[in-house]
């Protein structure tokens, strides 16, 4: 009999500490699957990652259950930006992080495309391929994937629509470079439908059409705490939110999503382990139902 594959399915982990850390806490909630920032996401500068760091990391990851490992870039980064210190900022940081990503080796490091600022969408778009293509001729020797996330569309952030990811991905040169992170909250606040089945199977058919699901390497799982279209990014516990408990079922269902990483930014609360345990949970029980 063959051997039954293992669910990919895990959480965003702190790294404070060191990012072994990160590993340790997936550990404690048994994930097959960890997302981690490559350092403090709220900061432009970023510590060196020292040989100890490293050790340490390496130490932990190879007596580690987990198997798929993502990053995240930080949020102060906007690839759209019309305001050249911050865009300028933006393109550093983002070199420096695929740097580090490549280290920690990050098979994906999620980016939010970024937000236009009253420039409109199609500059934004236009800012956005162009800055990873100067960002990815700057680190040829490296694999880490860019994975574009989809958004909820919030202010004048970029990515609430499929085609807009697609459109970027179109215009970056090494598309090997690049991979998408769909996150369920997001996606349903952009207004697309998840909750009955046949919803489900057209809107993964959109993405499918527009971008393609060998593009999609990442899935953020989170419930939405605002309704269908809101434009709103909220994340919520699963089954606490608008969504309920039937998407995340046809997630852990659908063969097409199988070697995807499942990642949680459910809330952590008083007691991160006993939250991020309850929607593992979820996704367990939905896996073998």
């Amino acid at each position: 009999m063959a051997k039954k594959s293992p669910l990919l399915i895990g959480a965003h982990m702190s790294i404070s500490g060191g990012a072994h850390n990160a590993i340790l806490a997936a550990d404690a909630v048994d994930a097959t699957a960890l997302q981690i920032f490559t350092k403090n996401n709220n900061q432009w500068k970023s510590k060196p990652i020292t040989e100890g760091d490293l050790k340490k990391y390496e130490d932990a990851r190879a007596k580690s259950g987990v198997i798929a490992y993502v990053g995240h870039v930080g949020y102060l980064i906007n690839l759209a930006s019309p305001k050249p210190d911050i865009y300028r900022k933006s393109l550093e940081s983002l070199e420096d992080e695929t740097r580090r990503a490549s280290l920690y080796g990050l098979a994906d490091l999620v980016l939010h495309p970024g937000a236009h600022l009253g420039e409109g969408i199609e500059s934004g778009i236009e800012k956005i391929a162009n800055s990873l293509n100067r960002v990815i001729g700057k680190t040829p020797d490296i694999d880490t994937r860019f994975a574009l996330e989809t958004t909820a569309g919030q202010g004048t952030n970029i990515g609430f629509k499929f085609e807009h990811l697609a459109d970027i991905i179109d215009r970056v040169e090494s598309k090997e470079r690049m991979s998408v992170c769909l996150d369920t909250c997001h996606v349903f606040a952009a207004g697309y439908e998840l909750r009955d089945k046949k919803s489900w199977n057209a809107t993964f058919r959109d993405f499918d059409t527009c971008v393609g699901l060998d593009k999609l390497k990442v899935i953020h799982v989170n419930d939405s705490l605002k309704a269908l279209g809101s434009r709103v990014d909220r994340h919520s516990h699963l089954g606490d939110g608008e969504l309920g408990f039937e998407p995340f079922r046809f997630l852990m269902k659908d063969r097409r999503l199988k070697k995807v990483p499942k990642i949680l930014e459910t809330p952590k609360g008083d007691d991160p382990v006993a939250s991020d345990t309850r929607n593992l949970n979820i996704l367990r029980e939905f896996a073998g139902s």
